[in-house]
């Protein structure tokens, strides 16, 4: 086992807010909530077209957030003003343009290295940790290295997938993926998709895993279970 730390998405929270174009449910009071639930971060992901996370939400969390602050996005110059702005524990670089529905893909970090490296080194710059979205190609693992990043997330979507037909199969390439981030000096983060179904099989077998930032899985259970206990029986997947 791993001594991997639970980051709460909150966008579903955003979205389900942004239905009725009030502030029910409070994405303030949820995070807060989610800290004193035994969450051991808040993940945001404030697109450009604000269609769950707004701007105004991201400074009103970065008041209030007390565990690790994670601000995903892409890495134009809105998304690099908010991070020099707010200054949060960690920065998840993800490439998906603005129209994307989710995040979906990770990095080509060789072909895009003379565009990653020099907003790395600048966000680093910024003292906030860096996290770079990829899949198990050992090829972007090793430029992610090269960037400087400090960490890489693992894209999770396939092994969701896969983890339905034959688990250890789906978990094999992520197995590899952290043996070699690890050994390249990465720490490594995981996300998409996981959920109470498959997270504890994924910490087994991911070495030297250090965060999940899960959303869509754990709002979902929530429905049933109360977010209360949903953050426990998570946080137990990881114990």
């Amino acid at each position: 086992m791993n001594d991997c730390k639970l980051s709460v998405n909150i966008n579903k929270i955003a979205t389900i807010r942004n239905a009725r174009g009030e502030d029910t449910p409070n994405v303030v009071q949820v995070a807060m909530d989610c800290e004193l639930f035994g969450a051991d971060g808040i993940t945001v992901h404030p697109r450009p077209d604000e269609r769950h996370i707004t701007l105004k939400d991201v400074y009103d969390l970065a008041e209030v957030v007390k565990t690790e602050f994670n601000i995903e996005g892409y890495p134009d110059e809105r998304f690099l003003k908010i991070l020099k702005e707010v200054r949060p524990a960690q920065a998840t670089l993800v490439p998906d343009p603005p129209h994307v529905l989710t995040s979906n893909a990770g990095w080509n970090t060789k072909e895009r290295y003379n565009e990653l490296k020099p907003i790395i080194d600048e966000i680093k710059s910024m003292g906030i940790r860096t996290s770079i979205f990829v899949d198990t190609d050992l090829i972007n693992i090793e430029y992610a290295q090269k960037v400087g990043t400090d960490r890489i997330e693992l894209y999770t979507g396939p092994y969701a997938h896969d983890f339905k037909l034959n688990p250890e199969k789906a978990v094999l390439p992520y197995s590899k993926a952290a043996d070699l981030a690890t050994e390249l000096g990465l720490e490594i983060n995981a996300g998409h998709d996981l959920s109470l179904k498959n997270l504890n099989f994924f910490d087994r077998h991911v070495r030297g895993l250090k965060e999940v930032s899960i959303g869509h899985a754990l709002i979902s259970d929530a429905l049933y279970f109360g977010l209360e206990n949903t953050i426990r029986m998570y946080k137990a997947e990881l114990a």
